[in-house]
């Protein structure tokens, strides 16, 4: 069995150099340059030193290196964190502290309060009554709600005694590890019995234990065999397009590199045998026929051309990259103020790839909500509270209610609407009948800390939200048992009997509990979505109440909140009793009783009476709304992967501003058979290719058990549900697909090919479902574990050739993170799990929208401009030997000083270049906001290209022309004003070295578009810098110093003195220079850009640029519903809490203090009842 411990990070301390460098070395250029430094120490073909080749490629690799070191020692440091965590295991009858990475299968281990779970256990034991336990299972699937997990009954009995357990011998036979978090399947053997344990007996790694003082349990699974390591996904090397691109072009480079050295080395041949070894020296003993020095001069040539790929250009990228992290890191405008937390680029190397997402893939829970339900607005009797409204009917701010009148009431709730104040105080009915409902019917336990201070632990955050607001509008709830609960009514303990808990489930989307009050009146109170209480109305519901509801609901769903309705019905004693016995009789049925008991409950919840409903604000992060607009904008599409139920998913989809109330219902039924699945989608693609289709609107089924079916010995599972809108022509889909996991049935499968057929099936099918998703503007999927978040981003990754970016705040979307080709953690609510794998990560979702739109535009713009410019100075720079080659026979000399070929990438063209790629901005951080298709050109790699390369590689060539021939016609028969001869090397040398340096630097000087005086440094400077390096090169100093290394002595002062210089370098700059200004001008006017005409607009007055930035705003302005078209209902509640709560499995704790205060309620007695039904 795999022991405990966890390992995320890559490297260990003896494989680090060999694996780091098989990393690297899968980058072509890597390869590239390590074989040039090996032609280098071959003399008889290299006339350049290899010092000058090695020290860059080891600075390069190195760099690298110790990047990929820090990087992974702080993963190894997490590791350490958690695998160094303490854990009290049970050996020899006492509690030990082991290390977590010591844990074993096998161990019983002994969790407390407010620990996390340390590995996969089948729980054995608890404090709690019926060996329950409340885990919060956030970092898993992102739900803050408490889920109850409870013992076999025949193991709890062993509790806290540590003997017992220490000899307990039980053996568990269970499936093999897995990535299902909502399933498991196995046997306990022990004492001669077989016990079935399921999900419900197991706590999970990554699980929170809450409200349980201790519980025991036996690790099954350990380490990497622990679901939530299942689903955390693989590590993958990530590397950017462009850098793809870059491997790519290398080699179409290095081709270029072969043909130009064979065309010398021919050339060379064919010189030597009719004009070299005749004319000039003879051949070297080396060399003892023409063929051989051609064959030499091959290499020669590939050494001396190498720099069409200098090794700089990659040492630069690591230290642009670096630069533009730092201002991600050091951006104020990403800080988060509230947890002091920077944003943080968390690796260098994917910086320019920001700028060209096309999909962004999102958690739900902690990422786009702050996992807050905030109590907003309601509607008792069709007065709608919650917001003040002046006389003009438009809204108006005003203080927060006065609650003094409530002691219970918490100095931290808001609410604004003193009016419902005013009617609780003054006696309405109908308002006290609306909260005590509230106070009442729910599944939500109390409980008091050590300081006596009462507080809720609700199953679901809706319900603790609900129960909150009635506490501070003076209904509070106090205490629960199996058949009471007590409510605190405005100063006064009220006990009522609980009759009844008719659950919540996804199915009858509504809940309901009968209670008797201390006067005998039973009463119904229901709660639920408005479509299924509205259709369980009485005849005598007042019409204009539930009309005026009905306006109230829609403007609420309208805002994105989260809508619950009320009714109540009253029943009389004779009545009850009729119903109980049928209760009873169904609940002990033992076919159908599922059936039989919804049947049941439908019986007697009908025929009521509506009191109004509650608004539920799931509170969306700071600017949520506004990010994804201006997103969407950018023509980025937005998928939100939760693993939150279909309401949810959809409210918080509307109030994100991703579904809007336009589009029309196309589907709304749920799949369950792979043929069915197959049709409908192929039916709605159709129906969306053909604008004038029917709509055909199918049955609902609206049960999610997933169901098997046996397809050629294939059993399909694992279902969620997808929620597709189509915005263009206004269709919204609900659309149940199936992630399908097939098992094979060996005694079914007759023929492989079978296999191999149904398994084509699936991936056309999904196929099609992804070009049915991507006609969508926005795809919600529900219901999702970690690993299928993952496979939805594959899908779209492997399939849409499109750069995708992942981004959650949990353990949960480690996966996802992992899969996509950028993965952002929020540092959220639910821990780091999602940062420590991520590649950036902030505080906020809104930040995003600058991280992609201002620093992902401009890396991805400098990197472009960066490779443009270099391909095209290296070019121009090298060619010229090529050029010069057919003037010394092809025999590799090189047309310039061994220290001018050596400095110049290294010193003379280096920092303008790089200054241009860390500070330049085209547009300011504003601009890039406020128009977001200026980040189109990313998308498309409209910036740097196939194209974009040749078209710098022709200019280099045309530079190169330009720089040799101009210069080597105005000197090869140049005569000084004294008559002395000026046609030599070293004085061509220096002309065209000029010519050049110039040259290059008047074109990043164009290519810069925002200036700083670090710009201007550099850039003038370089020229300054070159001017200085070169006389002092030429010196008499250094001559004396290094005679055989600085040999030409005063070339520089002698030729620098020549006029005719001076015009050959201006005249080699114009024609260099002014082409490319004219071509640009005529460009820009004749064919602007989407990023040229912003720029025209911003220099135009401030006047008329606010008002097209008005303008801009409305156009794009958030839009709300004002018709009702779909309901706000949504209630992350699960089934099963109120039968705990009837059968007195889960009842309240209480401390001694606690218990004393109880006895002195003045309550009114209640008689002893027995267990309700």
């Amino acid at each position: 069995y795999q022991v405990n411990k966890i390992k995320t990070s890559k490297y260990t301390w003896y494989n680090f150099l060999l694996i780091n460098l098989w990393e690297q070395f899968h980058r072509v250029v890597n390869v590239y340059f390590v074989i040039l430094v090996v032609l280098q120490f071959i003399p008889e073909i290299s006339s350049l030193n290899p010092t000058t080749s090695i020290i860059p490629i080891i600075v390069v690799l190195g760099l690298t290196a110790m990047k990929d070191g820090f990087y992974d020692y702080k993963r190894h440091k997490s590791d350490s964190s958690v695998n160094n965590r303490s854990s009290s295991v049970v050996k020899d009858e006492t509690l030990t502290e082991e290390k977590w990475m010591n844990i074993k299968v096998g161990d019983i281990i002994q969790l407390k309060n407010n620990e996390n779970v340390t590995a996969d256990l089948l729980l054995l034991s608890s404090s709690e009554e019926h060996n329950l336990v409340y885990i919060e299972t956030a970092e898993l699937d992102g739900e803050t709600n408490l889920k109850v997990r409870q013992a076999l009954p025949e193991t709890g009995e062993m509790k806290d005694n540590l003997r017992t357990l220490r000899q307990f011998n039980g053996h568990v036979k269970c499936e093999a590890p897995n990535n299902y978090l909502h399933k498991f399947t196995g046997n306990l053997y022990w004492n001669n019995e077989t016990f079935a344990i399921d999900n419900e007996n197991i706590l999970l790694r990554g699980c929170t234990l809450r409200n349980t003082e201790w519980c025991f349990g036996l690790v099954i699974f350990a380490g990497p065999d622990t679901k939530l390591m299942q689903n955390t996904g693989k590590s993958v090397l990530k590397r950017t397009s462009i850098e793809r691109l870059m491997n790519k072009l290398v080699w179409l480079i290095f081709a270029f590199l072969l043909l130009l050295a064979t065309v010398t080395a021919v050339g060379n041949t064919i010189w030597e045998r009719y004009v070299g070894v005749v004319m000039y020296m003879p051949w070297a003993s080396y060399a003892p026929n023409e063929y051989m020095s051609g064959f030499l001069m091959f290499w020669s040539y590939i050494i001396i051309l190498n720099t069409v790929v200098p090794i700089s250009l990659f040492v630069s990228i690591e230290f642009i990259r670096v630069g533009q992290s730092w201002f991600i890191n050091f951006d104020r405008a990403m800080y988060y103020e509230k947890k002091d937390l920077p944003a943080l680029a968390r690796t260098t190397t994917l910086n320019e790839e920001l700028g060209q997402i096309e999909y962004v893939f999102s958690d739900k829970t902690g990422t786009l909500t702050q996992n807050i339900m905030e109590f907003n607005k309601c509607v008792i009797g069709g007065t709608c509270y919650g917001e003040v409204y002046n006389e003009d009917g438009i809204a108006i701010s005003t203080p927060n209610a006065d609650f003094s009148f409530n002691k219970d009431a918490e100095n931290s709730f808001r609410f604004f609407d003193q009016r419902l104040i005013n009617a609780i105080t003054s006696g309405d009915t109908k308002v006290h009948e609306f909260f005590k409902l509230i106070a009442i019917c729910h599944t939500v336990m109390p409980d008091f800390s050590p300081e006596g201070i009462l507080t809720y632990q609700a199953q679901s955050p809706d319900e603790g939200a609900l129960v909150g607001a009635a506490r501070n509008f003076g209904f509070v709830f106090k205490e629960r048992t199996f058949n009471t609960i007590t409510v605190s009514e405005l100063g006064t303990d009220v006990t009522y009997e609980v009759l009844a808990i008719l659950d919540f489930d996804n199915v009858r989307k509504r809940m309901s509990v009968i209670v008797k009050d201390p006067e005998g009146n039973i009463t119904l109170f229901c709660k639920g979505a408005d479509s299924v209480i509205y259709e369980r109305l009485g005849e005598a519901t007042d019409e204009d109440i539930k009309n005026a509801t009905t306006v109230h609901l829609d403007n609420f769903a309208g805002e994105g909140l989260r809508t619950l309705c009320l009714a109540v019905k009253r029943l009389n004693e004779e009545s009850y009793k009729v119903w109980k016995e049928a209760h009873s009789k169904a609940s002990m049925a033992l076919e159908d009783r599922e059936d039989r008991l919804s049947a049941v409950y439908e019986e007697i919840e009908r025929d009521m009476e509506l009191l109004g409903a509650t608004a539920v604000e799931d509170k969306l992060q700071d600017g949520v709304p506004e990010t994804i607009a201006n997103l969407s904008n950018a023509n980025i599409k937005i998928w939100v992967l939760t693993g939150d139920k279909q309401e949810t998913a959809v409210n918080i989809g509307y109030s994100c501003n991703m579904l809007t109330e336009e589009m029309k219902n196309l589907l709304k039924n749920v799949f369950y058979v792979f043929f069915q699945v197959e049709s409908e989608i192929k039916q709605a693609y159709e129906d969306m290719q053909c604008e004038d289709s029917p709509r055909s609107v199918l049955s609902s089924r609206d049960d999610l058990t997933p169901v098997c079916n046996t397809l050629a010995g294939f059993i399909l599972q694992s279902c969620f549900l997808l929620k597709l809108v189509f915005a263009d022509r206004s269709i919204k889909l609900n659309l149940m697909w199936w992630f399908i996991q097939a098992k094979l049935q060996m005694e079914d499968l007759l023929y492989s090919n079978k296999m191999e057929r149904i398994s084509l099936d699936f991936e056309e099918l999904a196929i099609k479902f992804l070009e049915l998703a991507t006609l969508c503007t926005a795809v919600i999927c529900c219901r999702v574990t970690p690993l299928q978040k993952a496979k939805v981003v594959e899908l779209v990754k492997q399939n849409q050739k499109a750069v995708t970016l992942a981004i959650g705040d949990g353990a949960n979307d480690v996966s996802m993170i992992k899969a996509a080709h950028i993965g952002v953690g929020i540092s959220g609510e639910e821990g780091t799990q999602a940062v420590l794998s991520a590649d950036f990560a902030f505080g906020q979702f809104r930040f995003l929208e600058r991280l992609l739109l201002v620093h992902g535009r401009w890396s991805y713009m400098r990197i472009c401009k960066f490779f443009g410019y270099f391909f095209y100075k290296n070019f121009a720079f090298t060619l010229v030997h090529f050029w010069y080659s057919f003037f010394n026979g092809l025999t590799a000399q090189s047309s310039f000083d061994d220290w001018f070929v050596t400095l110049y990438n290294l010193v003379y063209t280096s920092m303008p270049v790089f200054m241009l790629a860390v500070f330049d901005q085209d547009l300011n951080d504003e601009y890039c906001i406020k128009f977001p298709k200026l980040y189109l050109p990313g998308q498309t790699n409209e910036l740097f290209n196939i194209k974009i390369f040749f078209r710098s590689i022709i200019r280099g060539i045309f530079t190169s022309l330009a720089l040799f021939f101009i210069p080597y016609g105005a000197f090869v028969d140049g005569m000084h004003s004294d008559g002395t001869n000026i046609t030599d090397l070293q004085t061509l040398s220096i002309v065209i070295s000029t010519s050049l340096i110039i040259v290059v630097t008047l074109q990043v000087a164009l290519d810069t578009s925002y200036w700083t005086p670090i710009n201007h440094f550099f850039i003038w400077g370089s020229i300054g810098i070159y001017f200085l390096v070169t006389f002092a090169m030429y010196s008499n100093g250094l001559y004396q110093i290094l005679p055989n290394n600085f040999p030409f002595v005063g070339v520089a002062r002698t030729a620098f003195q020549f006029p005719s210089l001076w015009f050959t370098v201006l005249l080699v700059s114009a024609i260099c220079f002014l082409p490319v200004v004219a071509s640009r001008y005529l460009t820009s006017l004749l064919w602007p850009t989407y990023t040229e005409k912003v720029k025209q607009r911003k220099m135009k007055a401030a006047e008329s640029l606010h008002a097209m930035s008005e303008k801009i705003k409305s156009k794009f302005q958030i839009k709300r519903r004002g018709s009702r078209a779909r309901s706000g209902y949504a209630f992350s509640h699960e089934r099963g809490f109120g039968d705990l709560i009837t059968t007195g499995r889960m009842s309240m704790r209480r401390n001694n203090s606690q218990r004393q205060s109880q006895n002195n309620h003045q309550s009114s007695p209640v008689k002893p009842a027995t267990p309700p039904p």
